[in-house]
């Protein structure tokens, strides 16, 4: 069984922390902002530990939507490259837990669709595309 290992964000690693310590009931919002967030739970690609990162909640029926913003950064945040090497995930919704398989979108109307309901559930998102020359990633984690 691999080991879990902590983000080196200090908030990151909190709020998994008071997520998960909670069953869900706690953490469950992005800092001060009150928008719903989810656990992902991964196998990172180099060390194969286990990985957990908060990620804003995006539904699509039963799949999740991940977007790999990194606020706008020029680098996509690690966990996209976990991801497109291990595509099976846990994502923790408040206090239910689902296996899922993941897949990064190519389909350009599927990515536009998506796009759309990930920037209604968090506008910021149209302003980190705007802040970066990467084309910001989108998964969709669908039932395992």
């Amino acid at each position: 069984m691999a080991e879990y290992v902590p983000s080196t964000s200090d908030w990151v690693r909190e709020q998994v922390e008071l997520y998960e310590g909670s069953g869900g009931v706690e953490g469950t919002t992005l800092r001060d902002t009150g928008l719903p967030v989810i656990i992902v739970t991964n196998r990172g690609n180099q060390t194969g530990a286990i990985r957990k990162t908060p990620l804003m909640r995006v539904k699509d029926g039963d799949n999740y939507v991940l977007v790999g913003s990194k606020g706008g950064a020029p680098k996509n945040p690690v966990w996209v490259y976990n991801l497109r090497a291990d595509g099976s995930v846990e994502v923790r919704d408040e206090a239910e837990v689902y296996a899922m398989r993941v897949r990064e979108v190519a389909d350009a109307a599927e990515r536009a669709r998506l796009w759309e309901l990930a920037v209604a559930a968090f506008p910021p998102y149209e302003e980190y595309q705007n802040r970066t020359s990467r084309r910001i990633p989108v998964f969709v984690a669908e039932p395992a």
